[in-house]
């Protein structure tokens, strides 16, 4: 997980992160799953079929493995979420310590 590169989705407008979050009524702004893409063009596939009317309101970056932990801490993530199939969604979630 640590070698290799992953993309996410990331707001034009204020930076925030698109995440996935379990419990609705959590109030926090950052706490949830960050959400994770193997591919660049399976996080262009994500918004396009789950937030076609914002989609276009993200950009998609890379972030390597080794940086991931200190993203999760500086935004407070509970942990990521590993899309495995955009169309479905499939996604692996993952608690980070």
């Amino acid at each position: 997980m640590l070698s290799q590169i992953y993309y996410i989705a990331r707001s034009k407008s204020d930076g925030s992160y698109l995440v996935a979050r379990v419990n609705r009524d959590v109030a926090e702004k950052n706490t949830g799953y960050l959400l994770l893409f193997s591919e660049y063009f399976e996080a262009l596939t994500y918004l396009n079929t789950h937030a076609a009317g914002v989609a276009d309101q993200f950009a998609i970056e890379s972030i390597p493995g080794t940086q991931l932990g200190a993203l999760l801490k500086r935004w407070n993530f509970i942990g990521v979420g590993i899309v495995r199939d955009p169309l479905l969604p499939k996604i692996e979630f993952l608690v980070c310590d």
